[in-house]
């Protein structure tokens, strides 16, 4: 092999690059081991607050020390490996923004006009049916009035964007943009509300080409507060401030009234905290002690405050050197609650101004020296019903810009006729002081007033970055937002079952992994450990590079991980089975190895491809646990390739090199399957009417069962406290279900099946009020539940326990909520997802054989392959113990088998190419027999390591991926199937008769 050197030190560069970015991860693990070392003398609510102390005051403190830099507990905490909500539990929901709600408040009066309400009309009509909400709109508008011109509707004296004479283009361009205002508006409101939701790496982000929001809350606990929080309008405010040297001087007296209280309690506290240290110093070998000093020295030492916390408790955390302006002090994110707790002290609050509130600011600073403190900022209550003097109803537009004289930015807004005068009172009252802009109860800027401001349009400095002005611009936007996101989808895991995904996650993993490591070691010998090594070096890789990309790892993903262990020995076996041959036909051990390397590289490399594309498919079509599978698949795949050639081809080498001989085989599979002889093409007419058979009767006699995810509704994993029957489950919860459907004539359609092998789950399904998404309608499925159910509980349950997936053992550990709009994207993307896989794959056999039939008969193989798995499914959902309906998980199943099955297809003709040129005077039928033939032991083998993992997986993974493993299962066995009786026959069907005749190309 050439280039050896440089592919040693390629391995050698990839394993240290992977041991670095997985220490990160081991790091985090250790730090909040210590945390909650450091809490565990508490209980409850205050055991994981003190454990947060515990992380917030490292938060900034350097806690690894690599030699050439050292990494705070924040940057280790961003570098992990993230786990996703079916593995550590907590909250994913996805909102959208009305578009109809953004126009009705463009028109203002123009709303109520008859041609106006019958385009909406027709638009929501049109939306349902996947079209575009604003052209629609435009266009029905057009048609309602004969042609009258969009802008009267839109006409105000507020708005200088649209005139009587803009033309319809240019109306319709202002309602695209004002859209996308309101969504940047809504996504910035959403992330400073979780930002200071305490939730441990949240994930929110602006889904492209969409009107949606996706937000993921890890470990959250109160999914009624998460609801209620992202769907509050917001409330953005102006308040005028005091000057940081009106307040500190008496902060600086209220410090001694902390102190003198701190001396009262302190008696109790020490002894709290005796009893606390006996109880752990003995567990933690004095840490208790250690962060304890910490704590005292936090603000003295570690934040470089002049005060001593002893003597000045107030003023050592509040660090009023840091003061300017209307900000009286800078806090450490840990110190923020203590600082709270002080100022709400009743003699402090006695000794403060009665018009003085304290806000702080949105977020720490990211500047030296007061990097990662909060900005506490004092603010002044003027009006007598203690509202702000303005809000952000005022707002009319805002931008950001670069100012004129340099290279900072700045944010401009202007407001509308009832702001201007407001402003202009409020600006010229307040002339040399700050003005703060207030959102959600939070401080995002605070600038100085230069001079009184007429005509309401403003200049806000403060050396900002670009983005800093973006962000603030979105914040006075929000002010304005015309459409509050409505939740269309949320799904609540809680940590009682991610706890039960990662235990089985792990142990399928490494009951799979070790199962193949012993089948390859079995089959291929001395060669087959070798492979086992590479694959260990696979998995080692896979991880580094998952971990360094940011990837989040799901339970799907870790199956990902799984299958790509048995695919990644593919690549082996089909070295393997190249190399015997090679030696059955007399050639010398190095010859034999370097020719059957050179020989499987086309079969590897275009089977592969194939899968990646697959996998890229899954990618951009599919959400969440499937964009995570697929990113697993394809990582997983790439990192096989290396290791399988590269690797692989290392490890023999050096044992040939060594020991003179290297055996690929034992004597009993040494000719296993090798003189098969079969008539593929002369039977093809049994596996055409097989296959019909099945597809026409699934379809024909059976239906498909479709999970909420397409058809929108309400899925529920409900858990009691000993195994309970499911049929009495179904009977109590149908007769509950049906006084409504009698009363209401409401669509219930309830699905209730067993959950999990123990008997205590039991997984619900319905329609109820599947199209209404508030907490109301939740709320009342949940009490129907709970009231239907509660009979079978041993102890009683409170109907709070019962629907809190975080807080009580019991009752509701796993929701699921899917809109309707949600529900039919999600059918449009599967349906897409499966058309273009199998478009894309088909051109590339195209290209890659040369011959259209080939591409056919492989395209038609897979469509087979994905009919009969889904028909599968229809026949037998009504049977099997586990869950089985036709999902996002099914489809990434079924995109999986078709990237499985093109890879066996591929491999096939790949060796009937190389046939058909070394044996042109053979007939294409004995060609193709032959070399399909020739093929049976890799693709049992390969086929057989797959199987294997899925089988570990399918047994011991869990409950939450059974339907979507079994899937699998029955995929790769009927994807092996019809790589021989399918692909192949059609593609020899399809040929012209010549080329049969001929026994040539």
């Amino acid at each position: 092999m050439q280039s050896k050197g440089a592919i040693k030190l390629l391995a050698i560069l990839l394993a240290i690059a992977c041991i670095y970015q997985l220490s990160f991860s081991f790091k985090t693990r250790s730090v909040e081991k210590k945390a909650a070392a450091y809490a565990a003398a508490y209980d409850g609510d205050e055991r994981s607050e003190r454990e947060q102390y515990y992380l917030d005051s490292v938060q900034n403190q350097p806690v690894y020390n690599l030699g050439f830099r050292k990494f705070t507990y924040k940057e280790i905490k961003e570098k992990e490996l993230n786990l996703g909500l079916d593995l550590k539990g907590g909250m994913n929901v996805m909102l959208e923004i009305q578009v109809e709600d953004v126009v009705k408040s463009l028109a203002g009066d123009s709303k109520n006009d008859p041609a106006f309400i019958e385009a909406m009309a027709q638009a929501k009509e049109g939306l349902r049916t996947g079209k575009d909400f604003i052209g629609e709109f435009v266009r029905s508008y057009r048609t309602a009035t004969n042609g009258a011109p969009l802008a009267a509707i839109f006409v105000s004296p507020d708005r200088k964007d649209i005139t009587p004479n803009s033309t319809d283009a240019e109306v319709e361009k202002i309602l695209r943009k004002e859209t996308d205002d309101a969504i940047d508006a809504s996504f910035n409101i959403l992330r400073s509300r979780i930002d200071h939701f305490g939730v441990t790496q949240p994930n929110i982000q602006r889904l492209p080409n969409s009107n949606r929001i996706l937000v993921e809350l890890p470990g959250v606990k109160e999914p009624e507060r998460v609801r209620k929080l992202l769907q509050g309008s917001a409330s953005l405010e102006f308040w005028t401030t005091y000057n940081a040297g009106e307040i500190v001087p008496t902060l600086m007296r209220a410090d001694q009234v902390v102190k003198q209280y701190l001396a009262d309690t302190k008696p109790a506290v020490e002894e709290t905290v005796a009893v606390a240290e006996a109880a752990d110093s003995t567990a933690d070998g004095g840490l208790i002690a250690e962060v304890a000093t910490a704590e005292t020295e936090t603000a003295a030492e570690a934040t470089g405050s002049y005060y001593d916390r002893d003597q000045n408790p107030l003023l050592a955390l509040l660090n009023p050197q840091f003061a300017g302006g209307a900000a009286v002090g800078a806090v450490m994110a840990a110190d923020t609650a203590a600082v709270n707790d002080y100022l709400a002290l009743p003699a402090v609050k006695e000794m403060l101004p009665a018009d003085l509130r304290f806000k702080w600011a949105i977020k720490g600073e990211t500047q030296q020296p007061v990097d990662g403190r909060f900005y506490l900022y004092a603010i002044k209550v003027e009006r007598p019903d203690g509202r702000a003097p303005l809000d952000g109803s005022v707002i009319t537009d805002a931008r950001e810009a670069y100012a004129q004289r340099g290279a900072e930015a700045e944010v401009s807004m202007s407001m509308n006729s009832n702001g201007i005068s407001e402003w202009a009172r409020l600006t010229a009252d307040n002339v040399g002081r700050c003005v703060a802009i207030v959102l959600d109860g939070y401080v995002y800027s605070a600038p100085v007033v230069r001079q009184k401001i007429e005509g309401g349009n403003s200049s806000i400095s403060g050396n900002f970055t670009i983005q800093e002005a973006k962000d603030l611009a979105n914040v006075l936007k929000s002010g304005k937002v015309p459409a509050p996101a409505h939740i269309i989808q949320d799904t609540v895991v809680g940590p009682s079952l991610g706890q039960e995904s990662i235990n089985a996650g792990m142990v399928s993993f490494v009951i799979a992994f070790l199962l193949v490591l012993l089948y390859m070691g079995a089959f291929y010998k001395t060669a087959g450990w070798m492979a086992d090594l590479a694959l260990l070096f696979n998995v080692f890789l896979l991880m580094g590079v998952l971990v360094s990309f940011g990837a989040v790892l799901t339970l799907p993903g870790i199956a990902g991980i799984v299958l790509t262990m048995g695919m990644a020995v593919d690549s082996n076996v089909i070295i393997y089975e190249r190399i015997k041959e090679e030696l059955r036909a007399g050639k010398g051990l190095s010859l034999a190895i370097k020719d059957g390397f050179s020989n499987a590289y086309s079969a590897i490399i275009d089977g592969q491809l194939t899968t990646i594309i697959t996998g890229i498919v899954l990618f951009v079509f599919g959400n969440g646990p499937v964009q995570g599978f697929a990113t697993t698949l394809i990582i997983g795949i790439l990192t096989s390739l290396f290791s399988s050639i590269f690797i692989t081809r290392l490890l023999i080498e050096a044992i040939v090199a060594k020991f003179g001989h290297i055996s690929f085989s034992r004597k009993w599979s040494e000719n296993w399957l090798n003189n098969i002889h079969f008539d593929f093409v002369g039977k093809r007419k049994y596996s055409y009417a097989i296959s019909g058979t099945v597809i026409v009767l699934s379809f024909a006699v059976f239906g498909l069962n479709r999970g909420v995810e397409f058809t929108g509704g309400r899925s529920y994993v409900v858990l009691f406290d000993q195994p309970v029957s499911v049929e009495q489950v179904r009977a109590s919860v149908e007769d509950q279900f049906a006084q409504i459907e009698n009363a209401d004539n409401a669509n219930v359609s309830l699905e209730i099946k067993q959950y999990g092998g123990d008997g205590d789950q039991v997984r619900i399904v319905t329609q109820y009020k599947y199209d209404d998404a508030s907490d109301e309608a939740t709320d009342e499925i949940n009490r129907l539940l709970y009231d239907a159910v509660k009979k079978y509980y041993k102890t009683a349950v409170t109907f709070a326990d019962f629907r809190n997936t975080q807080l009580s053992p019991y009752g509701i550990v796993s929701a699921d909520k899917i809109g309707p709009s949600i529900a039919k994207d999600m059918t449009y993307n599967a349906i897409y997802a499966v058309f273009f896989s199998l478009i894309a794959i088909g051109l590339y056999i195209t290209l890659r054989f040369k011959k259209w039939q080939w591409a056919t008969g492989a395209t038609l193989s897979l469509a087979h392959d994905a009919l009969i798995v889904i028909g599968l499914f229809s026949m037998l959902y009504a049977v099997m113990p586990f869950n089985l309906e036709i999902n996002q998980a099914f489809i990434a199943a079924i995109l999986t088998v078709i990237g499985y099955s093109i890879n066996n297809t591929v491999v096939i003709f790949d060796r009937i190419r190389e046939y058909i040129a070394l044996y042109p005077k053979r007939s294409l039928r004995d060609n193709i027999n032959n070399a399909t033939s020739s093929t049976m032991a890799r693709t049992f083998n390969s086929s057989g390591t797959t199987l294997v993992t899925l089988v570990a997986i399918f047994l011991f993974g869990g409950e939450t991926i059974r339907g979507f493993i079994f899937a699998l299962l029955c995929g790769v066995a009927i994807g092996t199937y019809s790589s021989w009786f399918i692909a192949t026959p059609l593609s020899f069907d399809l040929m012209p008769e010549s080329i049969k005749n001929k026994g040539k190309e």
